[in-house]
């Protein structure tokens, strides 16, 4: 887990999991009932099916980074803090 927080992290995984299922549903069953139109098509229809499990991906990608860099700040704030302290 990337987020230290124990029940945020199990959350994020767990809808990134469900984020990563819905792009394989999404694409093969685009491609497989596009299949017998032609094989551009249903590689363009699968990529299409794709997309919305590639945006929550993105999205939850998005809060994991903002949340480790939230972290990071709060580091840096301390340690800035503890400098200014001894001078």
């Amino acid at each position: 887990m990337r987020l230290k927080e124990k029940p945020l992290g199990i959350l994020v995984n767990l809808l990134l999991g469900i984020s990563w299922a819905l792009v394989f549903i999404g694409s093969i069953s685009s491609f497989i009932t596009f299949y017998h139109n032609s094989v551009f098509f249903a590689i363009l229809s699968a990529l299409i099916g794709a997309l919305p499990g590639l945006a929550g991906i993105l999205f939850l990608e998005h809060i994991i980074t903002n949340r480790q860099k939230h972290d990071e700040l709060k580091k840096q704030t301390k340690l800035l803090q503890k400098i200014i302290e001894k001078q």
